[in-house]
C-alpha cells in the first residue's frame, strides 16, 4: 500500500493568524504615536497662540499635496491585494511598484520642506528659533519629531512592500492564499502608516 508524500517544507497560507500578528504589532505602533499625540494636545492647550502663528509658516498646499500622495498609494495597495486574490501576479506587482513610487515621492516631498525651513534656520537649537517665542520652539521640535518618525515608518513600509515583490518573484510555486495573505498584511501596515499622515496633516497644517 502506497501512501501520498507530503511535503512539509511548503508553507501555507493562516490569514487569520497573519492578520491577529500584524494588528498585536500595529497597536504598538499606535501606542508609541498616541502618546506623541497626547504630548502634543498638552503642549498646545498651554502655547495655543504660539503653535498657531508657528503653523502658519508650514505651506498648506504642499501638506495637502502630500496626504493626496499618500491616500492615493493606499488605493494602489488596496488593488494590489485585489489582484493578488485574483492571481493577478503581474497587475500586483505593478500595483506594489505604484504604491512604492508613491511613498518616495512623498519623502521627496517632505525632504524638500524640510530643507526649506532648515534654509531659513527653523530647525531646534537654531539661533533663528531660539530667538522666537516658547512656543514655538516647541511647535518646531514636535513637527520635526513626528514627521520624521512617520516619514521612517514611510521606509519602512516600502521596504516590506519591495520584500514581497521579491518574495514573490522568487517563489512562483507558492500558493495563490499565501501569497495574497503577505500582501495584505504588509497593506495593513502601509495603511496605518497613512492613517498616522491623516492625523498629523490637521495638526501641524491646519490649525493656522
Amino acid at each position: 500500500m502506497s501512501t501520498a508524500a507530503v511535503d512539509h517544507r511548503q508553507p501555507h497560507a493562516d490569514p487569520l493568524g497573519a492578520r491577529f500578528g500584524m494588528w498585536l504589532f500595529l497597536f504598538t505602533e499606535m501606542l508609541l504615536f498616541g502618546g506623541l499625540f497626547l504630548l502634543y494636545a498638552v503642549y498646545r492647550s498651554r502655547f495655543g497662540e504660539d503653535f498657531h502663528y508657528a503653523a502658519s509658516g508650514l505651506s498648506l498646499r504642499t501638506g495637502a499635496f502630500n496626504t493626496l500622495v499618500l491616500l492615493t498609494s493606499s488605493l494602489t495597495m488596496v488593488l494590489a491585494v485585489g489582484a493578488a486574490e485574483r492571481g493577478r501576479e503581474r497587475a500586483a506587482r505593478g500595483l506594489l511598484s505604484a504604491t512604492i513610487g508613491l511613498g518616495l515621492l512623498f519623502l521627496l516631498i517632505k525632504a524638500g520642506e524640510w530643507s526649506a525651513k532648515i534654509h531659513h534656520g527653523l530647525y531646534p537649537n537654531s539661533e533663528e528659533l531660539v530667538a522666537h517665542a516658547p512656543g514655538e520652539n516647541i511647535f518646531y521640535g514636535l513637527y520635526y519629531a513626528m514627521t520624521g518618525l512617520h516619514a521612517l515608518h514611510v521606509v519602512a513600509g516600502m521596504i516590506v512592500l519591495l520584500a514581497m515583490m521579491t518574495v514573490g518573484a522568487r517563489r512562483r510555486g507558492e500558493s495563490r492564499g499565501l501569497r495574497a495573505t503577505r500582501i495584505e498584511t504588509a497593506g495593513l501596515y502601509w495603511h496605518l502608516v497613512d492613517v498616522i499622515w491623516i492625523f498629523l496633516f490637521p495638526l501641524f497644517y491646519l490649525i493656522s
